[in-house]
This record gives structure tokens, C-alpha cells and sequence, in this order.
């Protein structure tokens, strides 16, 4: 079960944060793009579990398809919508893969017994720094207005990419420690503009923390999925 589930999460990764554009995004209200979308999410999950032959994919697919279009139109667009909507694809991934946890020993990876692991490592990574931007952006979204001081374009959308990531790597070798340094670091870079003008100093600290909590609970998660699984490594050649 969990070697499914970790496969099918890493489509869904790839499908939602990787390979969506944000054409695609803003026009999900659309049918044909609504479509194209899930079959995007059919083959990237056809793809991680090797296998072209279960039909249970393309009920996932048509349930992703079916959460995005109702979230499309009657939801308005915000953090909650955003967790409620990825709150509806985790269940239903691990739906799937409580009722057929085979789906992965049968596919053409099957043997490959540490290739669940990695792909629980690359889903865990893009969740961590990709959808956490989208997070943290919707949570900011209703400050994006204010006069805040302005800096380099996308600057901070860059800053959010790099701390999440380097948080997401540091849990991952061991290092959790490191993430108060990274806390103390950015303190000191933002002391000058944010002890100069109160809204924008608050607008820091609570990107900053959102960004900081999203990518260790990411990143503990992703622990705590890859202790279940085989671990990573490269079997040794037979002669």
C-alpha cells in the first residue's frame, strides 16, 4: 500500500506543481482545459506506477478532474479553497491505494524496491517548495495591496523557493538545527527595513513563518512516509 501511495503522490506532484502552467490554471473553468489537465494526472500517474492497465487511475483521474471543476466555480479563490481542493486529491490518492495496494507490485517497476522512496523524496521536495509558495502566496494575498516597501521583482518569491528548499534539505540529512540559523540570518537581512515601518516588518514575520512551518511539516512528513518504505540505494551488480 504505502509503495503505491507513495507513487501515485509523486504523480499528483508532478501533475499540480510541476507540469501545470498557470494557463492552465486560470482556465480550468473551461472544459477542454479542464480535461487536458486530467489527462495529465491519468498519464503522470500511468507513469509512476509502470502500468497502463488499471482502470482505477482513470476513476482518479475523473475524480481529480470532478474537485478541480467544483473548486473552479463555486469556491472563491484563497488558502482555504487551495488546502480544501489538495485535502481532496491526498484522500483520494490514499483511497486508491488502501483498496488496491497492489496497484504498484504489478506495474513495471514492481521490483524496483527502492523507487518508492525516491519518488516519496522528489514529491516531498516539490510539496515542500513549490506548492508551499502557492500557500504562502494565498495566504499573503490580502496585504499583496498594501504600500510595502518594493524590492527586486519576484525577489521574494525567489527568497520563499530557496529558504523552503534549503529547510526541506536540512531536515533530510539531520540538520533541523540549521533552521534557526536560517531564522537568525533572515532576521538580520530584513532588521533594516522592517524595524523602519511596522506593516511591512509584520508582513515578513508572517510570510516568514507560514513558509518556515509549511516546509518542515513538508519535510517531517516526507521523513515519516520514507521510514515506511524500503530505503534508498543501488542494488549491487549480480555477476
Amino acid at each position: 500500500m504505502t509503495e503505491t501511495f507513495a507513487a501515485l503522490l509523486f504523480a499528483h506532484a508532478l501533475a499540480d506543481f510541476v507540469l501545470q502552467t498557470r494557463w492552465i490554471a486560470e482556465n480550468k473553468r473551461r472544459l477542454p482545459v479542464l480535461l487536458l489537465h486530467g489527462a495529465v494526472v491519468l498519464a503522470t500517474a500511468q507513469a509512476a506506477l509502470g502500468r497502463v492497465d488499471a482502470w482505477e487511475l482513470l476513476v482518479l483521474a475523473a475524480l481529480h478532474i470532478a474537485t478541480d471543476g467544483l473548486k473552479s466555480r463555486l469556491a472563491a479563490p484563497g488558502l482555504g479553497a487551495f488546502l480544501a481542493d489538495q485535502g481532496a486529491h491526498l484522500a483520494a490518492i490514499a483511497a486508491l491505494a488502501a483498496l488496491r495496494p497492489d496497484l504498484w507490485a504489478g506495474g513495471l517497476w514492481g521490483g524496483l524496491g527502492w523507487l518508492p522512496a525516491l519518488m516519496a523524496l522528489l514529491a516531498g521536495a516539490v510539496l515542500a517548495i513549490r506548492a508551499g509558495g502557492f500557500a504562502v502566496g494565498l495566504l499573503m494575498r490580502p496585504w499583496a495591496d498594501d504600500d510595502l516597501p518594493r524590492g527586486l521583482t519576484n525577489g521574494g518569491t525567489l527568497i520563499g523557493l530557496l529558504e523552503r528548499g534549503l529547510i526541506f534539505l536540512l531536515v533530510m540529512v539531520g540538520q533541523s538545527a540549521g533552521v534557526g540559523f536560517l531564522v537568525a540570518a533572515k532576521s538580520v537581512l530584513r532588521f533594516e527595513t522592517t524595524s523602519k515601518d511596522q506593516r511591512a516588518g509584520e508582513y515578513v514575520i508572517i510570510g516568514t513563518l507560514a513558509s518556515f512551518g509549511w516546509a518542515l511539516l513538508a519535510a517531517h512528513a516526507t521523513l515519516a512516509l520514507m521510514a515506511a518504505l524500503p530505503p534508498i540505494g543501488i542494488p549491487a551488480a549480480t555477476p
